[in-house]
């Protein structure tokens, strides 16, 4: 199983991707688990997260998070800002699992 979660300001957007993303992994039977969650819940979390994908209203936070979770979490990056924008859930997936290979 892949952990993956989705993080923004307010957990909203990334709700609405992390559907579309779930789609996805369920029709192609990936094992694949996926939330989304305001970034200032993350630090409170205990889930275990292989990839950590952020909204782009937070790109300027990704060295941050890099630091702070580099001992926690394998795979940090940004999601595409116009696979985001259009919440192309598919696209989205394949780029954070393609991260692992």
């Amino acid at each position: 199983m892949i952990y993956i979660t989705l993080v923004c300001n307010m957990g909203m957007s990334t709700s609405m991707l992390m559907n579309k993303m779930r789609k996805s992994a369920e029709e192609r039977s990936l094992g694949v688990d996926i939330v989304a969650m305001a970034d200032s819940n993350l630090p409170s979390s205990d889930r275990h997260t292989d990839i950590l994908l952020l909204g782009p209203q937070l790109s300027f936070m990704l060295e941050g998070f890099k630091e702070r979770y580099k001992d926690k979490i394998p795979y940090i990056t940004v999601v595409n800002q116009m696979d985001y924008g259009m919440m192309n859930g598919e696209k989205v997936l394949d780029d954070a699992l393609a991260m692992m290979n």
